[in-house]
């Protein structure tokens, strides 16, 4: 079934929503213009707008480039900020998007979706890795996804769903936007417009099409035993319980990605016995323990209960725990003179913030350990507050007594499955 009839809910009454349902405080694009500076003029700027958009007159303005850390390298990965006005329209075609497909999308996908999460899929995959039988695991990732998600098949994938011209015109005004960098206007002919609202719902649906379907309906039929599947944005994890299986789909996956201009990122995706079978496979062969694998900021490796029975834990990615120190210490060394409050009071949020993400089951005493090295940290930069010495670590135990820094707790039980995600099993 397909919608004919989209447009017109780009009225003025959700446009105005959708102004009001952005933060406030953040980045502007190219044109300077805040959420305060537009909505001290609202009802003209949005009437304005929906005028454009009715005459078909609305072209959204080029996006200004800038760049953010890559974590774990010394690479940037691109950003692009949209004008606020734009940052409306994309929200209000989010909304329809997500509509339509949210109905469509299969349960192996995660990334950016209503009432799921990063901890869903690490509970969902968990329950493969340890109840099912799994003895493969095709550890995954598209090189430069966002940078390359062709026009031509995003607005062919579209179709399938959507029969409005208007809307589609819209959409893909948005992929040909261009953006701005150092005064300089540069066209594009591929990838999604990476910062922009609605790329999320974009990238889903682009993915639905290319990896979901493709793997739910064709690879698991060709394979001789178990496959799963457990998707956020571009990043997977495939399950395997043969090994054959798992080679097979690596090979097709390579001829399925090229077809639509996408490549696999090859030192990021790999092959790996994993599992109960795997562990005891390996050691009947002399090869200890199988080899780790990360997944949305955790490194899993295969382990055992504290009644001997065969478990998957999880621990921080190092490669995740050292940039978020990095951060901590380029924070600390830049505001070291600032009042001892406000320090105290933004890495007490800081923490919150990382014990609500990486406090999982099992995982607490690395989250200690990043704690620790926090406060050392801490220690270092606060005796730079000035030429003399400010603390010997006695009085740095007092200090910390005073402005006590939470310690981590479980905040995450992997083996609790939500009720809108176990029908998934």
């Amino acid at each position: 079934m397909t919608f004919t009839s989209l447009a017109h809910l780009l009225n003025e009454e959700n446009l105005k929503q959708c102004h009001y349902e952005l933060p406030s405080g953040k980045a502007t694009g190219i044109s300077g213009m805040t959420k305060g500076e537009y909505g001290s003029r609202l009802n003209e700027n949005i009437t304005d707008l929906v005028q454009r958009l009715r005459k078909k007159a609305y072209r959204p303005v080029p996006v200004k480039r800038t760049y953010i850390n890559k974590p774990g390298t010394k690479k940037k990965r691109p950003l692009g900020i949209p004008d606020h006005e734009d940052k409306i329209v994309q929200r209000a075609l989010g909304k329809i998007l997500n509509a339509i497909y949210e109905n469509d999308f299969l349960d192996s996908s995660f990334g950016f979706r209503p009432n799921r999460s990063c901890h869903d899929a690490l509970k969902i995959l968990n329950v493969y890795l340890e109840k099912r039988y799994t003895n493969y695991v095709v550890d995954a990732d598209i090189k430069g996804f966002f940078d390359n998600v062709d026009h031509a098949w995003m607005m062919e994938f579209l179709k399938h769903r959507i029969n409005d011209p208007s809307l589609l015109r819209i959409i893909a005004r948005f992929l040909k936007g261009g953006y701005m960098e150092e005064g300089k206007y540069f066209d594009i002919d591929k990838g999604t417009p990476q910062g922009g609202v609605i790329s999320p719902i974009l990238a889903n649906v682009y993915l639905h099409y290319v990896l979901d379907l493709w793997f739910e309906k064709v690879v698991k039929k060709s394979c001789e035993g178990q496959a799963y599947m457990v998707r956020y944005a571009d990043d997977f994890v495939c399950c395997f319980q043969y090994q054959k299986d798992a080679e097979n789909f690596y090979t097709a996956l390579i001829k399925r990605l090229q077809k639509f201009q996408l490549e696999i990122a090859e030192d990021k995706t790999k092959i790996i016995p994993f599992g109960r079978f795997a562990e005891i496979d390996g050691k009947r062969k002399g090869q200890g323990k199988p080899p780790t694998f990360d997944f949305l900021g955790f490194t899993h490796y295969c382990s055992k209960s504290k009644k001997g029975k065969f478990r998957v834990k999880r621990k921080s990615s190092r490669k995740k725990v050292n940039d978020k120190l990095k951060k901590q210490k380029e924070w600390l060394k830049a505001h070291r003179t600032t009042d001892i409050k406000v320090i105290m009071d933004r890495l007490k949020r800081s923490l919150n913030g990382y014990y609500n993400y990486y406090c999982i089951t099992d995982n607490t005493k690395t989250v200690g350990c990043f704690h620790d090295r926090l406060k050392q940290l801490l220690f270092k930069w606060m005796n730079r507050r000035s030429q003399r010495k400010s603390f010997s670590w006695e009085r740095f135990v007092k200090f910390l007594r005073k402005y006590p820094l939470p310690r981590p707790t479980v905040k995450v039980n992997i083996y609790d499955l939500k009720k809108d995600i176990s029908y998934i099993l």
